[in-house]
């Protein structure tokens, strides 16, 4: 029995510290049954084997020194993937380093270590069963609709092309602040091709899935349903397994299309919702990662499938990655000046993407709804991303962090823009169904027009309204 304790000593604390930390990345049974693996059976396998190809030698303290070895060796190897998502080189060989001095220098401590290894994994406990606790008493009642629009008829059903460029700031925003950049050749181009731009558009989120819950469920959670700064309860389940939005487009007959540049929502093996995918849970998605791992392209999919001869109109989710944000964190920072270079020769690199889609989409398909919406703001004018949970009422800070583009190519002969209507995300697709289903009744219940952020610093820790439904600055904890 001695074997398997120390296996499961091993790996106890790091899937602990990993579920704590990632708990919404690996949500599924398939993931826990590969991380109950490989952090406690395989371990434990090890132990039992040098048990017993050491069973017959008389020096014992062999398979003290192997058992350390290993035992020390695991631990960190398991730490390493839980911090960092990936075993890196020059770290695994510097566990291994590690390991063998261990195996010299600490092996008559053994039981001493493996004793340490289930303190740690009994004081990480306290943080992992609150999180299992809200999972297993989570409430989705938040996700309900204040009237019927989950049965909306549409009236019409153009083909619908929904494009999300992560971290695009809107036309109104990008000569200001910060960025003092002109976006005139994009402009014009959407101009020239029919797009309606809407001014002063924002998210009501600072992040890609908190602000895609919302605008999927077409509700506020005010982030009181995450873990952490960018997560949110379940985020990847609303986004790509069931929504509202998705739930009407079917009602009306919609084959629906979810083409990714990368493998983000899919990354807790959620249950995939749209009909069709370019990538696929077996094939493209690891059991470790951020969703960050592995690339592809979304042209030659999107062209398939437009070119797909159905008997259905259809719906598009094209989620484009760039330009992004300034770094996360701190520590990657290359300060305000170089952050800002490398975000507008992103988006130069994006407006190129963007108009090569819109092409295509144009030529191929001229009486579609193409929408154009990012998800917050690049956040250029900060250090580091992270720096928005930090008090600010710095108006230029908070409208790099929450303005986002919005551009509409409405169907020609559309008379009503509803550009008194759509002011932020989460209203975006109330108004579309609206306009498709010739409802106007559905607008009565708009949600509030607000930016929100969770404060860490500077402040009372909570969640704060930042900008009000009129867009003016304020600082309100909810």
């Amino acid at each position: 029995m001695f074997p398997i304790a120390l296996g499961i000593a091993t790996g106890l604390y790091p899937l602990f510290f990993y579920y704590t930390s990632n708990f919404t990345l690996v949500s599924s049974i398939k993931q826990l049954l590969f991380f109950v693996g490989l952090f406690l059976a395989l371990p434990a396998a090890i132990f039992v084997f040098v048990q017993f190809v050491t069973r017959k030698t008389n020096k014992a303290v062999w398979r003290e020194r192997l058992y350390t070895f290993f035992s020390v060796s695991f631990f960190l190897m398991f730490i390493q993937i839980c911090l960092l998502a990936e075993a890196k080189p020059l770290y695994s060989f510097l566990i291994v380093l590690l390991g063998i001095a261990a195996a010299y220098l600490l092996y008559k401590f053994l039981r001493k270590i493996m004793a340490l290894q289930y303190i740690l994994a009994f004081i990480g406990l306290f943080s992992l069963v609150p999180i299992v606790y809200k999972q297993l008493t989570y409430d989705s009642d938040w996700m309900k609709q204040p009237d019927a629009i989950t049965q909306a008829k549409f009236v019409t059903k153009p083909n619908v092309y929904y494009i999300q460029p992560d971290g695009y700031l809107n036309f109104s925003e990008i000569e200001k602040g910060a960025y003092q950049y002109k976006n005139n050749d994009f402009k014009q181009f959407l101009e020239k091709n029919r797009f309606t731009l809407y001014d002063d558009f924002r998210s009501n989120y600072t992040a890609t899935l908190p602000s895609n819950a919302s605008l999927f469920t077409m509700r506020h959670h005010y982030n009181n349903h995450g873990f952490n700064l960018s997560e949110v309860l379940n985020g990847r389940e609303i986004v790509v397994t069931k929504n509202p939005v998705l739930d009407i487009f079917k009602n009306n007959g919609y084959k629906t299309y979810f083409l990714p540049e990368w493998p983000f929502f899919l990354t807790s093996f959620a249950e995939m919702g749209y009909d069709e995918c370019n990538f696929t849970l077996e094939e493209d998605v690891s059991f470790v990662g951020k969703g960050y791992y592995k690339q592809k392209d979304i042209f030659e999919p999107l062209q398939t499938f437009m070119a797909e001869e159905i008997d259905q109109p259809k719906y598009f989710f094209l989620q484009v990655f760039s330009p992004g944000h300034v770094e996360f964190f701190e520590k990657d920072t290359e300060g305000i000046e170089e952050e800002r270079k490398q975000y507008l020769e992103r988006l130069e690199a994006t407006n190129t993407k963007l108009e090569a889609l819109i092409n295509t989409i144009v030529a191929n398909d001229p009486s579609a709804i193409i929408a154009i919406l990012s998800d917050h703001g690049g956040y250029v004018g900060f250090e580091f991303m992270e720096q928005i949970h930090t008090k600010t009422t710095n108006r230029d800070l908070l409208y790099s962090g929450f303005s986002t583009q919005m551009a509409i190519r409405w169907p020609e002969g559309t008379k009503n823009f509803y550009t008194d209507q759509l002011k932020t995300n989460v209203n975006f697709f109330r108004v579309l169904f609206s306009h498709l289903a010739n409802n106007p009744a559905y607008l009565e219940h708009l949600e509030e027009d607000a930016s929100f952020v969770t404060i860490q610093k500077g402040a009372a820790k909570g969640v704060y309204k930042c900008i009000d439904d009129d867009g003016t600055i304020v600082f309100e904890k909810l």
